[in-house]
């Protein structure tokens, strides 16, 4: 079976999700003897053309130049390139900029698609980019042989809402194993004294309505926004709002895996306020290093942590579970939640559930 990945920057990891998916992925399957490309920008930090085993072909991007518009011009390049190298599978990783595209997929190679979250749910986006996703929702469906949901409500939707089968493999996670302490100081925290969010900032993240919780709790706890805020609009507004709050500190994205376990293990709460979208891998990461979260009341959250979390809607829940919470009462639920990576969204389980559903529609093709 000759795969290929687009939709993604490309790998090594230097972005996000899907990024991280197609380097665990690809690595995966081509240590298990499968033939795999992936699609990487011209542009992508890494140049060479073979990655641990997995081909490489970089094709031009032109984000850089034009913005979001290049995404699309850099999707029609990996598309045309495809045509031509007789894949048995293409695994399309969202559906956002390629969708226009549809009518150009290669004729002789099985389309499967990971539909991602609700993307024109995002309030970020304007009323005619949500039209547009919408459409291009529909389109991925229509277009793709065979679906991937990475979350139980996900794939509740795309039956209900286009009478669609879709295929439950969720995200995946490693377990945390090695706690290091001493990377708190760098961070000027201690141990189950601070606690903590790890988000984009975008609204639909809830982090207004946990630091408005955060103020409001009568345990004013050092609490530790991280996510990349800089060059956000939203962040900037944010910042400014809570500006006289000193135990409120926006310390920025943090990319060393390492150092985001650590903290994640050692605090006393993690919110986890993501309100749209399937599987979060945060969400897995923060199970994997035995935080306990607090998390959004919404199905996708819920349908993963069950009852081993607590859960929150209101900036008056976020500071009622402050004031109320400590760790040390609840190893239950933070081992019952470590379990369920172990067994359930561990890479290796959730790379091989993938390697098997390719088989599986490669060979009724």
């Amino acid at each position: 079976m000759k795969i290929a990945i687009i939709g993604t920057r490309g790998i090594p990891n230097h972005y996000s999700g899907f990024e991280q998916f197609a380097e665990f992925f690809s690595v995966y399957a081509a240590e298990n003897g499968y033939d795999i490309t992936v699609y990487n920008s011209h542009n992508h930090l890494y140049q060479e053309s073979l990655f641990k085993g997995v081909k490489i072909r970089h094709k031009f991007d032109p984000e850089y130049l034009v913005g979001t518009f290049g995404q699309f011009i850099y999707d029609f390049n990996c598309i045309l390139d495809s045509r031509k190298r007789n894949f048995d599978v293409l695994l399309q990783l969202g559906y956002t900029s390629n969708t226009i595209w549809h009518k150009l997929l290669p004729k002789n190679t099985v389309i499967i698609s990971n539909m991602d979250g609700l993307e024109w749910k995002r309030s970020k986006y304007s009323p005619v980019v949500r039209k547009f996703l919408k459409y291009a929702e529909k389109l991925a469906v229509k277009s793709s042989d065979y679906l991937i949901s990475d979350s139980i409500g996900i794939q509740t939707y795309l039956l209900k809402e286009y009478n669609a089968k879709s295929e439950y493999i969720a995200y995946g996670a490693e377990l945390f194993t090695e706690p290091n302490i001493d990377i708190l100081s760098q961070y000027d925290v201690k141990e189950k004294n601070y606690n903590m969010l790890v988000a984009r900032f975008e609204p639909e993240n809830n982090l207004e309505v946990i630091l408005d919780g955060v103020v409001l709790a009568k345990k004013k706890t050092t609490f530790l926004v991280v996510g990349n805020h800089h060059t956000n609009k939203f962040g900037a507004y944010l910042k400014s709002k809570f500006k006289n709050y000193n135990y409120i500190r926006f310390v920025g994205g943090i990319y060393n895996l390492e150092h985001l376990n650590n903290l994640r293990y050692y605090s006393n709460l993690y919110f986890h306020g993501h309100s749209v979208g399937g599987t979060n891998p945060s969400l897995l990461e923060a199970m994997a290093s035995k935080a306990l979260i607090i998390a959004h009341d919404n199905e996708f959250a819920k349908s993963i942590l069950e009852n081993d979390a607590f859960y929150f809607s209101s900036k008056t829940d976020v500071k009622n579970h402050i004031d109320s919470i400590n760790k040390d009462q609840f190893t239950d639920k933070l081992e019952n939640c470590y379990s369920k990576i172990e067994q359930k969204f561990k890479w290796e389980i959730i790379n091989k559930k993938y390697l098997d559903f390719l088989h599986e529609c490669n060979k009724q093709n």
